[in-house]
């Protein structure tokens, strides 16, 4: 399981949520996606811990709480979506004939 932390400080550094995390268990994994643009931090998180059930008191702790000036969103992550590559009508792309 992977747990979203959402609503972060623009500041926080991986350092911060490992110090976070690290009271409820062994931090296994954290990534925090920056912006293909501009490679600045977008503002959450995915943190994985060692014992998922750790991972469950994390979230029932930590969900609401303020950290850094502001007040987290913390709960499972959900699997991310499949998005199609591209962008526009694909129908447009793919029907002419030549």
């Amino acid at each position: 399981m992977s747990i979203y932390v959402g609503n972060l400080s623009y500041e926080v550094t991986e350092e911060d949520l490992s110090s976070v995390f690290a009271e409820y268990g062994s931090v296994k994994r954290i990534h925090m996606p920056t912006d293909r643009e501009t490679g600045r931090f977008r503002g959450f998180a995915f943190v994985e811990l060692v014992e998922e059930a750790n991972e469950t008191a994390a979230i029932e702790d930590l969900d609401g709480a303020e950290w850094m000036g502001r007040d987290l969103k913390v709960n499972k992550a959900r699997p991310r979506e499949n998005r199609s590559s591209g962008g526009g009508n694909r129908r447009d792309s793919f029907s002419r004939r030549y």
